[in-house]
């Protein structure tokens, strides 16, 4: 049959050349340049010029390779698994990276201790701290991004799932290039739009941006201490606590609740310890650190390792909101000062698809143990969730999703 598609379907497409009727194609551009043009009242209301406008969205076309888009008569893509999700803690905190990483940032620790130092006095968030957040996003710059930003955001404004968040981001995109600041062939982004060597949104270059190398614009892209300086004052502007640590290893005593390791039960660290939980190494904590109040994370429940979480790992979150991209972040942000690895192992060597967490996150809403949303993210609240469940239905109380409790879950009633 195959043979007889092929003839018709280019006889067909002939024939709608000839009759001057627009291919899907076709009328799906025409429609993505009438949006492009809608966009220069704000475009101009921001102070991007006309001749800017004109020339970086002449010849531009959307991206609907793009994750996340919302295509008409096309299944949602949705956003690609993020790796701080759907991978093992030991996979996704691999030791071999963490070690690279680390020696590497130990070097340019030195090789850019001024700037560090201004900033730490500046943002009062630590040059080691920074440093791990530019080694974890591009490697240190060495991880080219694939797309161009202002394709990528002109295409999550005009078909994506969050339209109006990204019609702002198109908007200070073209506002970036107005300025002057970065070339069109070097303005390279992820899938959703993050640039530079420490991967900000267009608003949030606005936002946080800095330029502390006093060349009179802020460069993210090829000054390094630029892109420092300005994640550290995200960090600063989302509550970074200056003189804090980052969490705490605790061995956890063998009766803890698993269940309690939410952000919403939060104790002073001297409580925590008089608990049980006891800081590896024998590290000794001070009379100040043990009025901090803190949170228990334990991120493959009941086993591998146990951390008690200060605000300043909350402010890390919110620069990708993933517990592993943290532990990733502050363990590596350790590892530049000290060899130590973690004193607990990691002990899980798989961990639920994201479908599978889906489908518990499902039962547990309808069983009344969880009230958050429905993401496939194995997160703080879903493990206590999940922990909760077990507590009532007699098993193992372990936090940990399983194919065996799902599958609990799934006969529950």
């Amino acid at each position: 049959m195959r043979c007889f598609r092929r003839p018709f379907a280019a006889g067909f497409l002939l024939a709608l050349a000839l009759s001057g009727a627009p291919s899907p194609a076709e009328a799906a551009d025409a429609g993505f340049e009438r949006f492009v043009a809608s966009v220069w009242p704000e475009a101009s209301a921001a102070g991007v010029s006309r001749a800017t406008f004109e020339r970086e969205t002449r010849g531009l076309e959307p991206d609907y390779g793009l994750p996340d888009l919302a295509l008409p008569g096309r299944p949602e893509t949705g956003a690609p698994a993020q790796p701080e999700f759907v991978r093992p803690p030991a996979d996704y905190i691999k030791e071999a990276s963490i070690a690279r990483l680390a020696g590497e940032g130990r070097r340019l620790l030195g090789m850019h201790r001024a700037a560090l130092d201004k900033i730490e006095a500046r943002f009062g968030v630590p040059g080691n701290v920074v440093l791990a957040i530019w080694g974890r996003e591009t490697d240190y710059g060495r991880s080219p991004e694939r797309y161009d930003t202002l394709r990528v955001v002109a295409t999550q404004a005009y078909v994506g799932r969050r339209k109006d968040q990204y019609r702002t981001e198109f908007v200070l995109a073209l506002k970036i290039l107005d300025q002057g600041v970065v070339a069109r062939k070097d303005f390279r982004a992820s899938w959703a739009g993050a640039t530079g060597l420490t991967q900000f949104l267009p608003s949030e270059y606005f936002k946080h941006g800095v330029d502390l190398d006093g060349s009179g614009r802020v460069d993210i892209w090829h000054s390094v201490p630029d892109a420092l300086a300005s994640a550290a004052k995200q960090l600063a502007d989302k509550g970074w606590q200056p003189g804090l640590r980052w969490a705490y290893e605790v061995r956890a005593p063998a009766q803890a609740d698993c269940t309690a390791g939410v952000p919403e039960v939060r104790r002073p660290i001297g409580a925590w310890i008089d608990a049980g939980f006891v800081p590896v190494r024998g590290r000794s904590v001070s009379a100040a650190e043990r009025a901090e109040p803190a949170s228990l994370l334990q991120p493959e429940g009941i086993y591998g390792p146990s951390f008690l979480t200060t605000k300043n790992y909350f402010v890390i979150k919110e620069y990708n909101f993933s517990d592993l991209y943290v532990l990733f972040v502050g363990h590596l942000s350790d590892r530049i000062l000290s060899p130590e690895t973690f004193a607990t192992p990691w002990s899980a060597s798989s961990q639920l698809k994201t479908k599978s967490v889906e489908a518990m996150q499902r039962h547990l809403t309808r069983l009344g143990f969880y009230r958050d949303k429905v993401d496939g993210k194995a997160g703080m609240l879903t493990r206590a969730a999940l922990g909760a469940y077990q507590k009532a239905a007699g098993l193992k109380v372990d936090c940990w999703p399983s194919e065996a409790v799902l599958q609990s879950l799934g006969a529950a009633r």
